[in-house]
């Protein structure tokens, strides 16, 4: 499993160099090096002709996992690399991606829900061209919406088809009725974990949920702070087995990020680290990752078109996390599952 670019950082340098605007040159002998491994052929979304709006939600057992890092920077490098991404800033409550982008959104959708505002209005372009949907605080009172204001929002939503690639949807951690919500209505799924056996404990306990309870039998991983690609490949692998035997759900790796301090500079200037810091290894990282789902297929059993998650987040009832949280430790008795990623 090849997770890390493996160069070191003088190689590195410049990785996003023919993707980023202010640092446009001829190639140096490391661009090149780069460019052998992220090659440009094939990376322009209008060659690999896709029809609909890849849906994904970023997701964990825990905070503190670095989730909405992830979706930033992956956004910023999907952009650079040709596509067009948008951000639904999913985590209730605890919504960050506008803070670590520096954006004072003034509207969100509960604006449209009210007929204050159309759903352009409220629309926030980010760094790289992303766009930024703020729905935080309104998205939680979609469950009392008016039939009307439904169908009203679902019409001003599906027009947003056409005009992007990937919707990341950046949910909030746990297993709460709004994680399980957004993750189930998306089309694949998306789950974030660091090495800490917390963290791998709790997106196991995840995962078990939404297996056990929703019936959800794929998951992607992302590996994040790793020391390196030993780490990485011995957490997924014991994370993997777990699953594998006692959910029987699959576990498709998408690639490692490694542990790097450029993330807490980035977030003291309110920017991507690929915008401040491209020539780290994360960023290089994070275009790899970026590569890899440009050139990836979607879920082999999607779940529908961006219009059904819409229509599945607005319309569908779920049963509440609540009644399932007896599955996480295998209700009254010990469950034969319990402690094995401790």
């Amino acid at each position: 499993m090849n997770v890390f670019i493996q160069k070191s950082r003088d190689d590195i340098v410049n990785t996003s160099r023919e993707y980023h605007p202010d640092l446009s040159r001829s190639m140096t002998t490391a661009d090149k090096k780069v460019e052998s491994i992220c090659p440009r052929q094939g990376l322009k979304l209008t060659q690999l002709k896709r029809r609909d709006v890849r849906v994904l939600s970023f997701t964990s057992g825990k905070g503190g996992v670095g989730k909405t890092h992830i979706v930033v920077n992956l956004a910023y490098a999907l952009q650079q690399l040709g596509a067009r991404v948008m951000i639904l800033d999913a985590d209730l409550g605890l919504a960050n991606v506008d803070v670590l982008l520096g954006l004072a959104p003034q509207f969100n959708i509960q604006h449209v829900l009210e007929g204050k505002k159309t759903l352009l209005d409220i629309l926030v372009q980010g760094p790289a061209g992303m766009t930024i949907l703020p729905a935080s605080t309104g998205v939680c009172e979609v469950a009392n919406i008016s039939e009307a204001q439904r169908f009203h929002l679902l019409d001003a939503l599906d027009e947003l088809h056409h005009d992007f690639d990937y919707l990341l949807v950046d949910t909030g951690a746990g297993i709460s009725n709004n994680v399980i919500y957004f993750n189930l209505a998306a089309q694949e799924i998306v789950i974030v974990v660091t090495p800490e056996p917390t963290s791998l404990t709790d997106a196991y306990a995840l995962m078990k949920v939404l297996a056990n309870q929703y019936a959800e039998k794929r998951f992607k991983v992302i590996m994040n702070a790793v020391a390196d690609d030993g780490e990485a490949e011995e957490s997924f692998r014991r994370l993997s087995m777990v699953t594998e035997r006692f959910l029987n759900v699959s576990l498709d790796f998408l690639g490692a990020i490694p542990h790097d301090n450029a993330f807490s500079w980035a977030v003291r200037q309110q920017k991507p680290l690929l915008e401040l810091y491209p020539a780290t290894t994360s960023a290089g990282c994070f275009y790899q990752l970026a590569r890899h789902m440009l050139d990836a297929p979607g879920s082999v059993h999607p779940k529908g078109t961006i219009q059904f998650f819409w229509r599945r987040l607005f319309t569908d009832t779920f049963p509440p996390a609540s009644e399932a949280l007896h599955l996480v430790h295998g209700g009254a008795e010990r469950s034969d599952d319990e402690g094995v990623l401790s």
